[in-house]
């Protein structure tokens, strides 16, 4: 074959100019597709099949071109044309061309218009609220078991609507007290209305008066008093949401709806359990998370279909695992059978879906599990601050930061004021290297509440990144002070102490944990970092891999940790991030 002649085959055939054409007028279709098509809620598989069709038809344009040629008479095959005199052959392509990007950009500009309004109308801040703890009417007859119950029932039914955003009871039950002034509440609480009531049992009798308050002016838009037999305060607390919902003109959907009169049990004696134990929980104290477990228990032994207990089981058996030095196996898999069985009787619960996203990753390292678990609670209620907290957390331990703090800050912007979420934001962006910003974040946190001591945990973390080692001890120490010893907390001072050359005090914060360690459990982790700031890599490996082997919940952090850096051309530290599917 000549190939000189064979090229020049191929330009004289127009094969070139169609080359061209195909690919311009083929981007510009995948490209319309791709911005168009989400918009309509059109599935991916579509979209794909078209690009395929776009690319097998590529060979196939080239073969047409080469055997048939477009004519003013029509089309033609090549050798019955005379290519020296056709008239239009050198333009229309052009035409072509210049049609096809014209077109890209339209479609290309319209999606993203279309896509970032829709996004932008997705994000719009919701009308916020806040149900702050009930009072006794009777000072001297205080319940605060259904105080704090009451408000904690009608937050969950209340955040059944998409139009609003309800404050979580973490954030509010520090506003139980009896002199409260609702106004400065909501404005603390960064609300619009504030409900607010007073609730009193008397024998097999319960009266409670509940009142709307527009935090601007001061105004009530509704009030009710209720006095009924304990055994209807179900319908007393369906009443007070609906009416509620109606005073702020909220939207609701049939199934909306139907959640704001959802009843979990109608056994009453199992509610008040419930509530006992979600009071106790919301301590988030170690001593208070454990009593909280035997009256969720109780509360599933009278009623073995309840899933909020199920759900209250789960959280507590998952936040001893991260706020206490228990081990991982003796709470994780509880709290994922719990999970399990409060999704099993009702999967639209978003806080069940969260919170077995987090066995998933900490337990057993599921990451698409616990991604699609998050991604579930985010889909079922968009204003859930723990459903956002629980995928920011998949994402960050991925490595995926911007999706993580973009995600962590819409938690904290959902519940402004609960310490946790505003900690954490400092960790995620921490893990991110972006230590001034969590800086930043995490002394805001302080002003909030100078005693929340995993604030001073974070905080030293950022201060031994940023080598001012000083700083970073003081605040090891103080949270040690606050946890009432947490082996984090010890650890970290070690950790410190040998980056700052002070050898001595690092060996012995390694005796303290190993005098702690005859006392009750210890995480390899907390031991681990302290033998690799003093240069014991091979003594840290070990113990790494001993944490693996009992699922220490702090080695999902490993792959974003800045404490590890100096392990990260180790081929074991690259075995244990394989093996809990980081790498």
């Amino acid at each position: 074959m000549n190939i000189p002649n064979f090229f020049g085959e191929l330009k004289r055939r127009n094969v070139y100019k169609v080359a061209v054409a195909y690919v311009v007028a083929g981007w510009a279709l995948a490209q319309g597709i791709a911005q168009v098509f989400p918009v309509f809620d059109i599935p991916n598989w579509v979209v794909r099949l078209i690009v395929l069709l776009i690319v097998i038809g590529f060979p196939i344009a080239l073969l047409l071109a080469w055997a048939f040629e477009l004519t003013p008479e029509g089309i033609k095959r090549t050798e019955d044309v005379d290519l020296a005199t056709s008239p239009s052959r050198n333009r229309t392509w052009i035409y072509v061309v210049v049609i096809a990007g014209a077109m890209s950009l339209g479609l290309f500009f319209l999606g993203r218009y279309t896509v970032s309004n829709r996004t932008a109308k997705a994000e719009l801040p919701a009308r916020s609220m806040a149900v702050l703890p009930f009072k006794p009417i009777a000072s001297q007859n205080r319940d605060e078991v259904l105080e704090m119950g009451m408000a904690d029932t009608l937050i969950a039914k209340l955040s059944n609507s998409r139009e609003i955003i309800v404050r979580s009871l973490t954030s509010v039950r520090k506003y139980g007290g009896l002199e409260q002034d609702p106004i400065a509440a909501g404005n603390q609480l960064q609300v619009d209305s504030v409900l607010e009531g007073n609730v009193q049992k008397s024998g097999d009798r319960i009266r409670v008066t509940a009142r709307l308050i527009n935090v601007a002016d001061g105004s009530s838009r509704w009030a009710a008093t209720f006095d009924e037999k304990f055994t209807d305060v179900f319908a007393v607390q369906d009443t007070i949401s609906q009416k509620v919902a109606n005073a702020l003109a909220l939207r609701l959907s049939g199934a909306e709806k139907d959640r704001f009169t959802k009843r979990y049990t109608d056994n009453v004696e199992a509610y008040q359990l419930y509530l006992t134990g979600r009071y106790q929980w919301s301590k988030l104290t170690p001593p208070d998370i454990r009593k909280s477990i035997g009256f969720f228990q109780r509360a599933i032994d009278l009623d073995p279909t309840y899933a909020l207990a199920y759900f209250g089981l789960a959280e507590a058996n998952r936040s001893l695992a991260i706020n206490a030095d228990v081990p991982s196996k003796e709470c994780l898999p509880l709290a994922k059978a719990a999970a399990t069985k409060a999704l099993e009787i009702d999967d639209s619960l978003p806080e069940a879906h969260a919170s077995l996203a987090f066995s998933l990753i900490w337990y057993d390292w599921d990451w698409a599990g616990g991604e699609k678990e998050a991604k579930r609670a985010i889909a079922l209620n968009p204003n859930s601050a723990h459903a956002r907290f629980a995928y920011a957390h998949v994402l960050s331990d991925l490595g995926r930061h911007d999706e993580a703090t973009f995600e962590m800050a819409r938690a904290r912007e959902l519940d402004p004021v609960f310490l946790l979420y505003r900690a954490l934001e400092g960790m995620f962006l921490h893990h991110a290297r972006r230590d001034h910003e969590a800086l930043s974040k995490l002394q805001q946190t302080l002003e909030l509440d100078p005693n929340f001591w995993v604030t001073h945990v974070i905080l030293g973390k950022v201060y031994a990144q940023l080598r001012k080692y000083p700083e970073a001890v003081a605040e090891f120490t103080k949270a040690k002070e606050l946890s009432h010893g947490n082996s984090e907390a010890i650890g970290s001072i070690g950790y410190v102490a040998a980056l700052s050359g002070d050898t001595a005090k690092a060996r012995g914060v390694l005796d303290e944990l190993k005098t702690l360690s005859s006392q009750h459990y210890i995480p390899p982790f907390s031991v681990a970092m302290v033998h690799n700031a003093l240069g014991e890599q091979n003594e840290a490996l070990t113990l790494l891999e001993k944490a693996c082997d009992e699922h220490d919940v702090r080695v999902t952090l490993l792959k974003v940790d800045p404490r590890w850096d100096s392990l990260r051309a180790n081929s074991r530290f690259a075995a244990i991030l394989k093996r809990i599917g980081l790498e």
